[in-house]
């Protein structure tokens, strides 16, 4: 019998394991000089879970938190190193539309217990980025969910109108994972685009998009000597007045910022957050057009922080602690659903029999250009609180897959009030109930009534 060779050995382990050989095979030619050939491959596939959520922002955190109270076995991925997506990973330190029950209540209170919330009440409140790391580190593990980060996804495939496998990069190579439901809390609607859904992204089917914005975590020696430049946490008239102020100072220190409306925000102590930063005409989906934006965001926040430093008094001492690792997108891609929430649901209120949650946080449409004098409007829209069906959430061209959080079916107006976080929670809690739900009982999201829903959702908000 012949002794294998180290090579041959090799080869077979990593068979074995799953883990993609280097030894691939060479690309086959292509007749287009312009395009590349990629060859096909096998690849591990895994079949553990009930449900798999991409993107673990906001409403992905809380879809697979409340699968898994459900019962479900759930898989969640993320992009980046932590989850909270917007809340961590682009440190948006701010709580918005955060008035109704479920997670959100639980969420400020556990919060509120780490002394990692500035504010009262449950609106317009900021918080300690690394606390919320931890906090949603520590809920996911003990809901039992699996989390993997670091992985993007890259492909998705079904089986006729049934999303049924997708598959994922990472430092572990690609490996393609199957679940009877899918849910896209990408923020950008990366998974309903690739499984084939419409979307649309900006104004119409491409940009003008809202603008980008960087926010950056910063230290001052006395945030006392700083009140009238500081936003308040409970929404006041005053609020304005700050932004006022701030922008008046930085161009005292020589700049006009990006923003036309800059923020200071109160994290804790003498850790705020500031927002001054707007990149205009950006496609979520352009990665070279993100990275240029982002490139350019970094240097203007230095810029400008360094002014203000230079300006002495309050100012004195002031430090960059932190810039995030994904600048803050509005704008991506809007999946098309089984019901498109649009601007008249806004102006008369509408209401549902299938509603997830009442969204009461105006249009917010930020300068969509740098002529625009104004930092952000309503577009002339008064709203009206409205409620969000469960059809939005579900994805109209592709079956076994929801959707939450801003990349649900809605128009460009709409999408400018439902976007903010504490309405992406509340969508994340349904998702993840009707998931349970649908996978558990071999159903497709759409073959589960709400009502069937309500009592899953409400006892998994019991578990709290």
């Amino acid at each position: 019998m012949n002794t294998p060779n180290r090579r041959q050995f090799l080869t077979s382990l990593a068979a074995a394991s799953g883990v993609v050989s280097s030894n691939t095979p060479c690309a086959a030619a292509s007749d287009d000089p312009g395009t590349f050939h990629e060859p096909a491959r096998h690849l591990p596939l895994q079949t553990d879970a009930d449900v798999i959520v991409c993107g673990a922002g906001p409403a992905g955190v809380t879809s697979a938190l409340f699968a898994a109270r459900a019962g479900a076995k759930v898989r969640l991925f993320e992009l980046h190193g932590s989850l909270g997506g917007v809340w961590t990973s682009s440190l948006l330190g701010y709580l918005l539309d955060f008035n109704k029950p479920g997670f959100n209540q639980e969420l400020v209170k556990k919060l509120r217990e780490r002394d990692a919330i500035n504010g009262s009440g449950m609106n317009g409140l900021s918080y300690q980025p690394e606390e919320m790391k931890l906090l949603l580190e520590e809920l996911c593990s003990a809901a039992g969910v699996k989390v993997q980060l670091h992985t993007r996804v890259a492909a998705a495939y079904k089986e006729g109108r049934t999303l049924t496998t997708l598959v994922t990069e990472s430092k572990s190579g690609r490996q393609a994972w199957k679940a009877p439901v899918f849910i896209d809390t990408t923020g950008d609607g990366d998974l309903g685009a690739q499984a084939g859904c419409e979307f649309e992204i900006g104004e119409a089917k491409a940009c003008p998009c809202q603008p980008l914005s960087m926010c950056v975590l910063l230290t001052v020696k006395d945030p006392v000597a700083l009140a009238p430049f500081i936003h308040p946490t409970t929404p006041t008239s005053s609020a304005e007045a700050t932004k006022r102020a701030l922008l008046a100072e930085i161009q005292r220190a020589g700049f006009t910022p990006s923003y036309k409306m800059p923020t200071l925000f109160p994290i804790r102590g003498n850790l705020l957050l500031a927002m001054v930063n707007h990149e205009y005409g950006i496609q979520a989906t352009d990665a070279a057009a993100v990275s240029e934006a982002t490139l350019r965001a970094r240097a203007e926040l230095h810029q400008i922080f360094r002014g203000l430093r230079k300006l002495g008094g309050p100012w004195d001492g002031m430090d960059i602690v932190a810039t995030p690792e994904q600048i803050g997108i509005r704008d991506g891609r809007r999946i098309r659903g089984r019901y498109v929430v649009e601007k008249d649901d806004l102006v008369k209120g509408a209401r549902h029999d299938d509603a997830v949650v009442r969204a009461t946080f105006p249009v917010d449409i930020h300068a969509l250009s740098h002529n625009d004098p104004s930092g952000y409007s309503s577009a002339g829209v008064q709203t009206k609180p409205y409620d969000i069906p469960l059809r939005a959430l579900i994805a109209r061209d592709v079956d076994s897959l929801l959707l939450a959080g801003r990349c649900i079916s809605g128009d460009f107006i709409a999408h400018a009030s439902y976007r903010v976080t504490g309405n992406a929670v509340a969508m994340g809690e349904a998702a993840g109930a009707v998931a349970a739900i649908a996978a558990q009982s071999k159903r497709k999201p759409h073959e589960v009534p709400w009502s069937e829903a309500v009592p899953v959702l409400e006892k998994a908000r019991a578990q709290a």
